[in-house]
Protein backbone atom coordinates (compact mmCIF):
# COMPACT_ATOMS: atom_id res chain seq x y z
CA UNK A 1 0.00 0.00 0.00
CA UNK A 2 1.11 3.58 -0.59
CA UNK A 3 1.79 5.94 2.33
CA UNK A 4 -1.16 8.20 2.92
CA UNK A 5 0.53 11.58 2.74
CA UNK A 6 -2.29 13.48 1.03
CA UNK A 7 -4.82 11.85 3.32
CA UNK A 8 -3.02 13.19 6.34
CA UNK A 9 -2.56 16.55 4.68
CA UNK A 10 -6.21 17.00 3.95
CA UNK A 11 -7.08 15.93 7.46
CA UNK A 12 -4.58 18.34 9.00
CA UNK A 13 -6.17 21.44 7.55
CA UNK A 14 -9.58 20.30 8.73
CA UNK A 15 -8.57 18.90 12.07
CA UNK A 16 -8.70 22.33 13.68
CA UNK A 17 -12.37 21.45 14.03
CA UNK A 18 -11.33 18.92 16.65
CA UNK A 19 -10.26 21.65 19.02
CA UNK A 20 -12.60 21.98 22.02
CA UNK A 21 -15.48 24.27 21.16
CA UNK A 22 -14.75 24.35 17.42
CA UNK A 23 -18.00 22.55 16.71
CA UNK A 24 -20.37 24.01 19.23
CA UNK A 25 -23.98 23.29 20.06
CA UNK A 26 -25.38 25.87 17.66
CA UNK A 27 -23.62 24.38 14.66
CA UNK A 28 -24.78 20.89 15.59
CA UNK A 29 -28.35 22.15 15.80
CA UNK A 30 -27.89 23.77 12.41
CA UNK A 31 -26.64 20.72 10.56
CA UNK A 32 -27.03 17.76 12.89
CA UNK A 33 -24.68 14.94 13.84
CA UNK A 34 -22.92 12.80 11.29
CA UNK A 35 -22.61 9.47 13.08
CA UNK A 36 -25.07 6.63 12.68
CA UNK A 37 -27.84 5.90 10.24
CA UNK A 38 -29.42 8.98 8.73
CA UNK A 39 -32.92 9.22 7.31
CA UNK A 40 -33.91 11.85 4.79
CA UNK A 41 -33.15 15.16 6.59
CA UNK A 42 -36.02 17.47 7.46
CA UNK A 43 -33.74 20.42 6.75
CA UNK A 44 -30.51 20.92 4.92
CA UNK A 45 -28.25 23.30 3.07
CA UNK A 46 -31.17 25.07 1.36
CA UNK A 47 -32.87 26.18 4.55
CA UNK A 48 -29.66 26.72 6.49
CA UNK A 49 -27.41 28.74 4.18
CA UNK A 50 -29.27 29.47 0.93
CA UNK A 51 -32.86 30.55 1.58
CA UNK A 52 -31.72 32.87 4.40
CA UNK A 53 -30.11 35.01 1.70
CA UNK A 54 -33.31 35.31 -0.32
CA UNK A 55 -32.63 32.66 -2.97
CA UNK A 56 -35.06 29.98 -4.08
CA UNK A 57 -33.61 26.55 -3.37
CA UNK A 58 -34.72 22.95 -3.84
CA UNK A 59 -33.45 19.92 -1.93
CA UNK A 60 -33.15 16.98 -4.33
CA UNK A 61 -32.15 13.35 -3.87
CA UNK A 62 -30.14 11.70 -6.65
CA UNK A 63 -29.58 7.93 -6.38
CA UNK A 64 -26.46 6.42 -7.92
CA UNK A 65 -26.53 3.12 -9.76
CA UNK A 66 -24.78 1.51 -6.78
CA UNK A 67 -27.45 2.72 -4.36
CA UNK A 68 -26.04 5.82 -2.68
CA UNK A 69 -28.52 8.65 -2.19
CA UNK A 70 -26.84 12.00 -2.83
CA UNK A 71 -28.08 15.34 -1.58
CA UNK A 72 -28.18 18.01 -4.29
CA UNK A 73 -29.28 21.63 -3.95
CA UNK A 74 -30.75 23.47 -6.92
CA UNK A 75 -30.74 27.28 -7.07
CA UNK A 76 -32.84 27.89 -10.20
CA UNK A 77 -32.66 31.68 -10.27
CA UNK A 78 -31.03 34.69 -8.71
CA UNK A 79 -32.12 36.73 -5.74
CA UNK A 80 -35.15 38.93 -6.36
CA UNK A 81 -35.45 37.59 -9.89
CA UNK A 82 -31.92 38.56 -10.95
CA UNK A 83 -30.60 36.58 -13.89
CA UNK A 84 -34.09 35.94 -15.26
CA UNK A 85 -36.52 33.20 -14.37
CA UNK A 86 -37.42 31.67 -17.72
CA UNK A 87 -36.87 28.07 -18.73
CA UNK A 88 -33.82 27.09 -20.70
CA UNK A 89 -31.27 28.70 -18.39
CA UNK A 90 -27.82 27.08 -18.72
CA UNK A 91 -27.16 24.58 -15.92
CA UNK A 92 -24.00 24.52 -13.78
CA UNK A 93 -22.92 21.64 -11.49
CA UNK A 94 -20.64 22.66 -8.61
CA UNK A 95 -18.51 19.94 -6.98
CA UNK A 96 -16.59 20.31 -3.70
CA UNK A 97 -13.36 18.64 -2.62
CA UNK A 98 -12.54 15.94 -0.07
CA UNK A 99 -13.60 16.10 3.61
CA UNK A 100 -16.05 18.96 3.03
CA UNK A 101 -19.53 19.24 1.50
CA UNK A 102 -21.49 21.65 -0.66
CA UNK A 103 -21.81 24.21 2.14
CA UNK A 104 -18.13 25.07 1.61
CA UNK A 105 -19.19 27.25 -1.36
CA UNK A 106 -21.55 29.32 0.81
CA UNK A 107 -19.47 30.62 3.73
CA UNK A 108 -18.89 34.22 2.64
CA UNK A 109 -21.49 36.97 2.27
CA UNK A 110 -24.03 36.29 -0.49
CA UNK A 111 -22.41 38.63 -3.01
CA UNK A 112 -19.10 36.76 -2.71
CA UNK A 113 -20.32 33.13 -3.00
CA UNK A 114 -19.90 31.41 -6.37
CA UNK A 115 -23.31 29.65 -6.48
CA UNK A 116 -25.13 32.93 -5.86
CA UNK A 117 -22.99 34.82 -8.35
CA UNK A 118 -23.79 32.27 -11.03
CA UNK A 119 -27.50 32.29 -10.19
CA UNK A 120 -27.60 36.09 -10.35
CA UNK A 121 -25.95 35.88 -13.77
CA UNK A 122 -28.64 33.68 -15.27
CA UNK A 123 -27.40 30.16 -14.53
CA UNK A 124 -29.37 27.22 -13.13
CA UNK A 125 -27.09 26.12 -10.27
CA UNK A 126 -26.80 22.58 -8.86
CA UNK A 127 -24.60 21.97 -5.77
CA UNK A 128 -23.42 18.38 -5.20
CA UNK A 129 -22.74 16.66 -1.88
CA UNK A 130 -20.52 13.59 -2.26
CA UNK A 131 -21.43 10.25 -0.67
CA UNK A 132 -20.53 10.05 3.02
CA UNK A 133 -21.00 13.75 3.75
CA UNK A 134 -23.62 14.85 6.26
CA UNK A 135 -26.67 14.86 3.96
CA UNK A 136 -25.46 12.07 1.67
CA UNK A 137 -25.08 9.37 4.33
CA UNK A 138 -27.91 7.31 2.90
CA UNK A 139 -28.16 4.19 0.77
CA UNK A 140 -30.99 2.11 -0.62
CA UNK A 141 -29.92 -0.90 1.46
CA UNK A 142 -26.77 -0.20 3.53
CA UNK A 143 -26.37 1.58 6.86
CA UNK A 144 -23.51 4.10 7.30
CA UNK A 145 -22.58 2.29 10.52
CA UNK A 146 -21.57 -0.68 8.37
CA UNK A 147 -18.05 -0.89 6.94
CA UNK A 148 -19.55 -1.97 3.61
CA UNK A 149 -21.10 1.48 3.27
CA UNK A 150 -17.56 2.94 3.15
CA UNK A 151 -15.99 0.42 0.76
CA UNK A 152 -15.20 2.85 -2.04
CA UNK A 153 -12.50 5.18 -3.24
CA UNK A 154 -12.67 8.20 -5.53
CA UNK A 155 -12.82 5.71 -8.44
CA UNK A 156 -16.43 5.10 -7.43
CA UNK A 157 -17.12 8.84 -7.40
CA UNK A 158 -15.90 8.92 -11.00
CA UNK A 159 -17.85 5.80 -11.99
CA UNK A 160 -21.11 6.41 -10.11
CA UNK A 161 -21.60 9.75 -8.34
CA UNK A 162 -20.66 12.18 -11.08
CA UNK A 163 -22.54 10.32 -13.85
CA UNK A 164 -25.66 10.06 -11.64
CA UNK A 165 -25.76 13.80 -11.03
CA UNK A 166 -25.03 14.64 -14.67
CA UNK A 167 -27.75 12.25 -15.84
CA UNK A 168 -30.26 13.77 -13.44
CA UNK A 169 -29.47 17.39 -14.31
CA UNK A 170 -29.43 16.65 -18.02
CA UNK A 171 -32.75 14.84 -17.70
CA UNK A 172 -34.28 17.85 -15.96
CA UNK A 173 -32.84 20.57 -18.18
CA UNK A 174 -32.21 18.85 -21.53
CA UNK A 175 -29.17 21.07 -21.92
CA UNK A 176 -25.44 20.50 -21.89
CA UNK A 177 -23.95 21.28 -18.50
CA UNK A 178 -21.20 23.58 -17.25
CA UNK A 179 -19.10 22.22 -14.40
CA UNK A 180 -17.06 23.80 -11.60
CA UNK A 181 -14.77 21.70 -9.41
CA UNK A 182 -12.29 22.51 -6.65
CA UNK A 183 -9.45 20.21 -5.58
CA UNK A 184 -10.85 16.64 -5.61
CA UNK A 185 -13.75 17.99 -7.63
CA UNK A 186 -11.29 18.75 -10.42
CA UNK A 187 -9.78 15.27 -10.25
CA UNK A 188 -13.20 13.64 -10.64
CA UNK A 189 -13.89 15.64 -13.79
CA UNK A 190 -10.47 15.03 -15.32
CA UNK A 191 -10.62 11.29 -14.66
CA UNK A 192 -14.18 11.03 -15.97
CA UNK A 193 -13.48 12.96 -19.16
CA UNK A 194 -10.31 10.97 -19.82
CA UNK A 195 -12.47 7.83 -19.96
CA UNK A 196 -15.04 9.33 -22.28
CA UNK A 197 -17.62 9.80 -19.53
CA UNK A 198 -19.83 12.90 -19.46
CA UNK A 199 -18.54 14.10 -22.85
CA UNK A 200 -21.99 14.09 -24.44
CA UNK A 201 -23.50 16.06 -21.55
CA UNK A 202 -20.82 18.57 -20.60
CA UNK A 203 -20.64 22.06 -22.13
CA UNK A 204 -17.52 23.40 -20.43
CA UNK A 205 -15.49 22.93 -17.24
CA UNK A 206 -13.82 25.27 -14.76
CA UNK A 207 -11.14 23.68 -12.58
CA UNK A 208 -10.04 25.63 -9.51
CA UNK A 209 -6.81 24.61 -7.78
CA UNK A 210 -6.67 21.42 -9.89
CA UNK A 211 -5.47 18.12 -8.47
CA UNK A 212 -4.10 15.59 -10.93
CA UNK A 213 -0.42 15.16 -10.06
CA UNK A 214 0.92 15.70 -6.54
CA UNK A 215 4.64 15.04 -6.78
CA UNK A 216 5.60 18.53 -5.58
CA UNK A 217 3.22 18.84 -2.65
CA UNK A 218 5.34 20.89 -0.27
CA UNK A 219 3.66 20.83 3.12
CA UNK A 220 5.80 19.47 6.00
CA UNK A 221 2.69 17.70 7.31
CA UNK A 222 2.59 15.68 4.11
CA UNK A 223 6.19 14.59 4.54
CA UNK A 224 5.54 13.46 8.11
CA UNK A 225 2.34 11.73 7.02
CA UNK A 226 4.23 9.81 4.36
CA UNK A 227 6.75 8.58 6.89
CA UNK A 228 4.04 7.32 9.25
CA UNK A 229 1.97 5.48 6.63
CA UNK A 230 -1.03 7.06 8.32
CA UNK A 231 -3.69 5.97 5.86
CA UNK A 232 -2.69 2.35 6.14
CA UNK A 233 -2.60 2.60 9.94
CA UNK A 234 -6.21 3.71 10.07
CA UNK A 235 -7.24 1.14 7.47
CA UNK A 236 -5.42 -1.65 9.30
CA UNK A 237 -7.35 -0.90 12.47
CA UNK A 238 -10.63 -1.28 10.65
CA UNK A 239 -11.57 2.38 10.20
CA UNK A 240 -13.52 2.15 6.97
CA UNK A 241 -15.03 5.57 7.66
CA UNK A 242 -12.49 8.35 8.09
CA UNK A 243 -14.26 10.64 10.55
CA UNK A 244 -12.21 13.81 11.23
CA UNK A 245 -14.27 14.39 14.37
CA UNK A 246 -13.49 10.92 15.75
CA UNK A 247 -11.08 10.08 18.54
CA UNK A 248 -8.73 7.83 16.48
CA UNK A 249 -8.03 10.65 14.04
CA UNK A 250 -7.62 13.09 16.94
CA UNK A 251 -4.90 10.87 18.41
CA UNK A 252 -3.21 10.59 15.01
CA UNK A 253 -3.11 14.36 14.67
CA UNK A 254 -1.60 14.74 18.13
CA UNK A 255 1.14 12.33 17.12
CA UNK A 256 1.92 14.08 13.85
CA UNK A 257 1.90 17.54 15.40
CA UNK A 258 4.55 16.38 17.86
CA UNK A 259 6.94 15.59 15.01
CA UNK A 260 10.06 17.78 14.65
CA UNK A 261 9.60 20.64 12.21
CA UNK A 262 5.80 20.44 12.20
CA UNK A 263 4.02 23.42 13.74
CA UNK A 264 0.30 23.01 14.18
CA UNK A 265 -0.50 26.47 15.48
CA UNK A 266 -1.61 27.35 11.93
CA UNK A 267 -2.73 24.13 10.29
CA UNK A 268 -4.36 25.92 7.37
CA UNK A 269 -1.10 27.54 6.29
CA UNK A 270 0.97 24.46 7.16
CA UNK A 271 -1.09 22.38 4.77
CA UNK A 272 -2.44 24.52 1.96
CA UNK A 273 0.23 27.18 1.85
CA UNK A 274 -0.29 30.69 3.15
CA UNK A 275 -3.78 31.71 2.05
CA UNK A 276 -3.73 35.41 1.38
CA UNK A 277 -7.30 36.48 1.69
CA UNK A 278 -9.40 34.60 4.23
CA UNK A 279 -11.80 36.53 6.42
CA UNK A 280 -11.75 35.50 10.09
CA UNK A 281 -15.53 35.17 10.24
CA UNK A 282 -15.45 32.90 7.16
CA UNK A 283 -12.87 30.67 8.83
CA UNK A 284 -15.09 30.53 11.92
CA UNK A 285 -18.01 29.36 9.77
CA UNK A 286 -15.73 26.80 8.15
CA UNK A 287 -14.86 25.42 11.57
CA UNK A 288 -18.54 25.32 12.51
CA UNK A 289 -19.73 23.43 9.42
CA UNK A 290 -16.77 21.26 8.41
CA UNK A 291 -15.05 18.77 8.18
CA UNK A 292 -17.01 15.84 6.78
CA UNK A 293 -16.39 12.11 6.76
CA UNK A 294 -15.09 10.24 3.77
CA UNK A 295 -13.88 6.69 3.23
CA UNK A 296 -10.40 5.81 4.40
CA UNK A 297 -10.00 4.05 1.07
CA UNK A 298 -10.43 7.36 -0.74
CA UNK A 299 -7.64 8.95 1.28
CA UNK A 300 -5.36 5.98 0.70
CA UNK A 301 -6.10 6.23 -3.02
CA UNK A 302 -5.25 9.92 -3.06
CA UNK A 303 -1.99 9.20 -1.30
CA UNK A 304 -1.03 6.74 -4.04
CA UNK A 305 -0.87 9.67 -6.48
CA UNK A 306 1.70 11.29 -4.22
CA UNK A 307 3.97 8.29 -3.95
CA UNK A 308 3.63 6.84 -7.43
CA UNK A 309 3.57 10.07 -9.40
CA UNK A 310 0.89 8.74 -11.75
CA UNK A 311 -2.87 9.07 -11.97
CA UNK A 312 -4.29 5.57 -11.77
CA UNK A 313 -7.13 3.56 -10.30
CA UNK A 314 -6.95 2.25 -6.76
CA UNK A 315 -3.98 -0.02 -6.09
CA UNK A 316 -4.98 -2.93 -3.85
CA UNK A 317 -1.35 -3.55 -2.96
CA UNK A 318 -1.40 -7.18 -4.10
CA UNK A 319 -0.89 -8.40 -7.64
CA UNK A 320 -3.62 -11.02 -7.36
CA UNK A 321 -6.16 -8.51 -6.02
CA UNK A 322 -5.35 -6.06 -8.80
CA UNK A 323 -5.64 -8.81 -11.39
CA UNK A 324 -9.04 -9.89 -10.08
CA UNK A 325 -10.27 -6.31 -10.19
CA UNK A 326 -8.67 -5.04 -13.39
CA UNK A 327 -7.36 -8.05 -15.31
CA UNK A 328 -3.83 -6.71 -14.86
CA UNK A 329 -1.28 -6.76 -12.05
CA UNK A 330 -1.20 -2.97 -11.83
CA UNK A 331 -4.16 -0.58 -11.82
CA UNK A 332 -5.04 1.11 -15.14
CA UNK A 333 -4.02 4.73 -15.54
CA UNK A 334 -6.26 7.67 -16.31
CA UNK A 335 -4.84 9.13 -19.54
CA UNK A 336 -5.60 12.84 -19.41
CA UNK A 337 -4.39 13.34 -22.98
CA UNK A 338 -7.63 11.63 -24.05
CA UNK A 339 -9.79 14.47 -22.74
CA UNK A 340 -11.67 15.83 -25.78
CA UNK A 341 -9.54 18.55 -27.36
CA UNK A 342 -12.50 20.70 -28.28
CA UNK A 343 -13.92 20.86 -24.74
CA UNK A 344 -13.81 24.42 -23.36
CA UNK A 345 -11.71 24.39 -20.18
CA UNK A 346 -10.83 27.10 -17.67
CA UNK A 347 -8.03 26.29 -15.21
CA UNK A 348 -7.09 28.59 -12.32
CA UNK A 349 -4.23 27.85 -9.93
CA UNK A 350 -2.21 29.65 -7.26
CA UNK A 351 1.43 30.42 -6.69
CA UNK A 352 1.27 29.76 -2.94
CA UNK A 353 -0.64 26.46 -3.10
CA UNK A 354 1.20 23.75 -1.17
CA UNK A 355 -1.19 21.02 -2.32
CA UNK A 356 -1.78 21.87 -5.97
CA UNK A 357 1.77 23.03 -6.60
CA UNK A 358 2.26 25.06 -9.77
CA UNK A 359 4.82 22.54 -11.07
CA UNK A 360 2.22 19.78 -10.87
CA UNK A 361 -0.34 22.00 -12.56
CA UNK A 362 2.17 22.65 -15.36
CA UNK A 363 2.48 18.89 -15.76
CA UNK A 364 -1.30 18.71 -16.10
CA UNK A 365 -1.22 21.49 -18.68
CA UNK A 366 1.42 19.57 -20.61
CA UNK A 367 -1.09 16.71 -20.87
CA UNK A 368 -3.49 19.22 -22.42
CA UNK A 369 -0.98 20.79 -24.81
CA UNK A 370 -2.84 19.45 -27.85
CA UNK A 371 -6.06 21.15 -26.82
CA UNK A 372 -7.69 23.13 -29.61
CA UNK A 373 -6.63 26.75 -29.90
CA UNK A 374 -8.99 29.00 -27.97
CA UNK A 375 -10.57 26.14 -25.99
CA UNK A 376 -8.23 26.24 -22.99
CA UNK A 377 -7.96 29.30 -20.73
CA UNK A 378 -5.35 29.29 -17.96
CA UNK A 379 -5.34 31.72 -15.05
CA UNK A 380 -2.49 32.03 -12.54
CA UNK A 381 -2.96 33.93 -9.27
CA UNK A 382 0.43 34.42 -7.68
CA UNK A 383 -0.80 35.19 -4.15
CA UNK A 384 -3.44 32.42 -3.89
CA UNK A 385 -3.16 29.16 -1.94
CA UNK A 386 -5.53 26.20 -1.92
CA UNK A 387 -8.37 27.50 0.27
CA UNK A 388 -8.41 30.98 -1.29
CA UNK A 389 -10.26 29.63 -4.33
CA UNK A 390 -13.37 28.83 -2.28
CA UNK A 391 -13.09 31.10 0.77
CA UNK A 392 -11.15 34.25 -0.15
CA UNK A 393 -12.95 37.56 0.27
CA UNK A 394 -11.67 38.69 -3.15
CA UNK A 395 -12.35 35.42 -5.01
CA UNK A 396 -15.30 37.09 -6.76
CA UNK A 397 -13.01 39.60 -8.44
CA UNK A 398 -10.04 37.31 -9.03
CA UNK A 399 -11.77 34.02 -9.88
CA UNK A 400 -15.57 33.88 -9.95
CA UNK A 401 -16.16 36.74 -12.39
CA UNK A 402 -13.73 35.04 -14.77
CA UNK A 403 -15.55 31.71 -14.40
CA UNK A 404 -18.88 33.40 -15.06
CA UNK A 405 -17.55 35.19 -18.13
CA UNK A 406 -16.00 31.95 -19.41
CA UNK A 407 -19.29 30.08 -19.13
CA UNK A 408 -21.18 32.90 -20.82
CA UNK A 409 -18.84 32.71 -23.80
CA UNK A 410 -19.87 29.10 -24.38
CA UNK A 411 -23.57 29.97 -24.82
Amino acid sequence: MAPCSLAVCMVMVLMVALAPGAVDGSSRRLFGQTNGAVAAPAYGICSSVVAVHGYKCQEIDVTTDDGFILSVQRIPKGRNGRGGSGKGKPPVIIQHGVLVDGAIWLLNSADKNLPFILADNGFDVWIVNTRGTRFSRRHTSMDPRSSNFWNWSWDELVAHDLPAVFNYVYGQTRQKINYVGHSLGTLLALASLSQGKLVNQVKSVALLSPVAYLSHMSTPLGVVGARTFAGEITKTFGLAEFDPKGKPVDLLVDYLCASPGVYCYDLMAALTGKNCCLNASTVDLFLDHEPQSTSTKTLVHLSQIVRNGVLAKYDYGRLDYNFMQYGSISPPRYDLSKIPKNLPMFISYGGQDALSDERDVLRLLDQLKSHNVGKLEVDFIKEYAHADFIMAINAKDLVYNKVTAFFKKQH
